[in-house]
C-alpha cells in the first residue's frame, strides 16, 4: 500500500508531461507544415560543381527575399545549374504526431500519393524529371567534349564555360516550353513599343506571342509562365503624368496577378517562382514590387539591372537595352578595322543622371584623343564616330542601363562600362572583362591612363571578341539561333533550372 501511494502521484505527473509534450509537438509540427503551400528550393552551384545548396521557402517567409545558404555567388556560376537535393527539414511524418487535423490529413495524402504513383506521374513531375536530366547534362559538359553544332559552337574567353553554355543552350532548344497567359487587353497587355529605347519589351512580347518552338498552348507542359504586360505601355496609357501617382500601375499589375492566380493553379503552386515578367522601362523594378511575390520570388527580366535596387542576379535576368530607332538593326552593324580607328575614345550624350556630368566635366574638349560631347557638331554622325573609335564610353544615365553598350558592340567598338551596381546582360554566360573595360565612377579622371595602358595586342584581342559576341545582341526577324531573343530565353531557362517545384504539399494546405 505504501508503494502504491508513492507510485500513483508519480504516474499521474508522468502522464501530464507526456500529454502536454505531445500536444506541443503536434501544434508546432502541423503549424510548420501548414504554412508552406509548395516546396521551393533555390539551388545555386559553386565553381567546382561538388554539390548544390538548397533551402525551403515557406509562405510565412515569402515576403522576404529568398535566402541562399552560401550567400551571393557571382553570375558566372549560374550557368552551372546543379541537381538539387531534397532538404531534410520536413522528413518527419505527420502521422507520427497526434491531433484532430494532422493525422487524417496525412493519411489521405499518403493514400493519394500511393494511388497516384502506382498509376501515373503528374505533368509537373515529368517536367521536373526532364529538368533534372538537363542539370546532369550540364554537370557532365563541364569536363566533357563539346557537342557538335553545324551552326555555331561557342568558344573562347568571352564565355565563362563555353561547353556548359553550349550544352545548356541545346537542352533549352530540346525541351524548354513557355506558357503565355492570354488574359489582358492591348495596348497594355500583349503589346509594347518596338521603335524606342524600350523596344525590347515590345519585341520580346511580339516574338513570344507568335513563337512556334518554345511557346506552348498547354499550361501543364510549361516550365515557365510569361506575364505579358508592358510597363512602358502602362506608363503611357495608365499612368497620369501630372499626378505623380504610381498607384494605377500598381493596381494594374496586382489585378492581373489576382486574375491569373484565381483562374489557374500555377501561380499559387510556386508562389510565382516559375513565372517571369519582362520590362525595359526604368520603372520595371518598381512595377514588379506591386505584388511582393512577383518582385522577390518571380524571375524578372529587366534592363534596369541595379543591385542597389534589389536586382538579384541569381533569380533575375539582365536585359540589354537596345534602341531600335527604325525597328531593325539593318545599317547599324559594322565598323572599321582596328588599324583604321583613329579615335581613342568617344561619347556624346545629354546631361542625364549623376555620372555623365562628371565625364563631361573632366573630358569635354579637354583631349584630342578622347572625343566627349554633350552635343555633336553639325554634320558629324554619331554612328560614324562609333565606327571609327577604339573605345566607346557607356556611362549610366539616371538608371544603370545604357543603349550605348549594344550600339558599341554593333559598331565593333570596345565598350567602356562606367557605372555602379550594374549587372551587364547575359553575364551568367559572358565574361564581360574579356571584351569590355569596366571603369568605376571614381576613376573617370584616369580614363585616358586606363585605356592607354591596354596594349595594341590586347586591344585587338578585345575587339575581335566584340565581333564574336555581337551575335548574341542582334535583333533578327525572324529570330536566329543564339541571337538576343534566344539569349533572353536562355537566361530565363537557367533561372528555372535553379528552382525545383513540387506539388505534393498542396494536398496538405487545401
Amino acid at each position: 500500500m505504501k508503494l502504491m501511494v508513492l507510485m500513483v502521484p508519480l504516474i499521474l505527473v508522468s502522464g501530464f508531461v507526456v500529454i502536454f509534450g505531445l500536444r506541443s509537438t503536434t501544434t508546432s509540427s502541423w503549424d510548420f507544415i501548414a504554412r508552406q503551400p509548395a516546396w521551393l528550393w533555390w539551388g545555386h552551384g559553386n565553381s567546382s560543381l561538388n554539390g548544390a545548396s538548397s533551402v525551403t521557402v515557406h509562405a510565412k517567409e515569402s515576403d522576404e527575399s529568398p535566402p541562399l545558404i552560401n550567400g551571393f555567388s557571382p553570375p558566372p556560376q549560374a550557368v552551372e545549374a546543379l541537381p538539387f537535393e531534397e532538404p531534410n527539414v520536413l522528413k518527419q511524418d505527420v502521422s507520427e504526431t497526434s491531433g484532430p487535423i494532422a493525422a487524417p490529413a496525412n493519411e489521405a495524402l499518403d493514400l493519394a500519393r500511393k494511388t497516384r504513383h502506382k498509376t501515373e506521374h503528374t505533368s509537373l513531375e515529368k517536367l521536373e524529371a526532364g529538368l533534372q536530366k538537363a542539370r546532369v547534362a550540364l554537370k557532365e559538359a563541364k569536363n566533357g567534349k563539346q557537342a557538335d553544332d553545324p551552326d555555331y559552337a561557342p568558344a573562347g574567353p568571352m564565355y565563362w564555360n563555353a561547353e556548359v553554355f553550349h550544352r545548356s543552350y541545346l537542352e533549352m532548344e530540346k525541351q524548354f516550353k513557355v506558357f503565355v497567359y492570354g488574359e489582358g487587353e492591348p495596348p497594355v497587355f500583349h503589346n509594347g513599343p518596338c521603335r524606342s529605347i524600350y523596344s525590347m519589351e515590345g519585341n520580346f512580347i511580339h516574338r513570344m506571342e507568335i513563337d512556334g518552338h518554345f511557346r506552348t498552348k498547354d499550361p501543364d507542359k510549361a516550365h515557365v509562365y510569361f506575364l505579358p504586360f508592358s510597363v512602358a505601355m502602362m506608363v503611357r496609357f495608365v499612368y497620369e503624368r501630372e499626378s505623380r501617382d504610381f498607384g494605377p500601375i500598381r493596381r494594374t499589375v496586382s489585378d492581373y496577378i489576382n486574375l491569373i492566380s484565381g483562374k489557374y493553379p500555377f501561380w499559387n503552386r510556386s508562389l510565382g517562382a516559375d513565372h517571369f515578367m519582362l520590362a525595359c522601362h526604368d520603372w520595371g523594378p518598381e512595377a514588379s514590387f506591386s505584388v511582393p511575390h512577383l518582385g522577390k520570388i518571380s524571375i524578372r527580366a529587366l534592363c534596369n539591372a541595379n543591385t542597389s535596387e534589389k536586382f538579384n542576379p541569381i533569380k533575375d535576368v539582365s536585359l540589354p537595352e537596345i534602341n531600335l530607332r527604325t525597328g531593325s538593326i539593318k545599317g547599324f552593324v559594322g565598323g572599321l578595322s582596328p588599324s583604321k580607328r583613329s579615335i581613342l575614345a568617344f561619347f556624346a550624350g545629354r546631361l542625364h543622371g549623376p555620372i555623365r556630368p562628371v565625364v563631361l566635366e573632366h573630358w569635354e574638349n579637354k583631349d584630342d584623343d578622347i572625343k566627349v560631347h554633350q552635343q555633336l557638331p553639325k554634320g558629324v554622325s554619331y554612328y560614324e564616330m562609333m565606327r571609327g573609335s577604339k573605345f566607346c564610353l557607356c556611362p549610366s544615365g539616371y538608371e544603370v542601363a545604357s543603349p550605348r553598350i549594344v550600339e558599341a558592340l554593333y559598331a565593333g567598338c570596345v565598350p567602356v562600362l562606367i557605372s555602379d551596381h550594374y549587372v551587364p546582360p547575359f553575364s551568367d554566360v559572358l565574361n564581360w572583362k574579356s571584351f569590355s573595360v569596366e571603369v568605376p565612377v571614381s576613376d573617370i579622371p584616369s580614363l585616358k591612363k586606363i585605356l592607354t595602358s591596354i596594349s595594341p595586342r590586347q586591344y585587338i584581342r578585345m575587339q575581335r571578341r566584340v565581333l564574336q559576341v555581337r551575335r548574341h545582341f542582334e535583333v533578327n526577324s525572324p529570330p536566329k539561333r543564339f541571337d538576343v531573343f534566344h539569349m533572353i530565353l536562355h537566361s530565363i531557362w537557367l533561372r528555372r533550372l535553379n528552382v525545383g517545384i513540387h506539388d505534393d504539399q498542396l494536398a496538405i494546405t487545401s
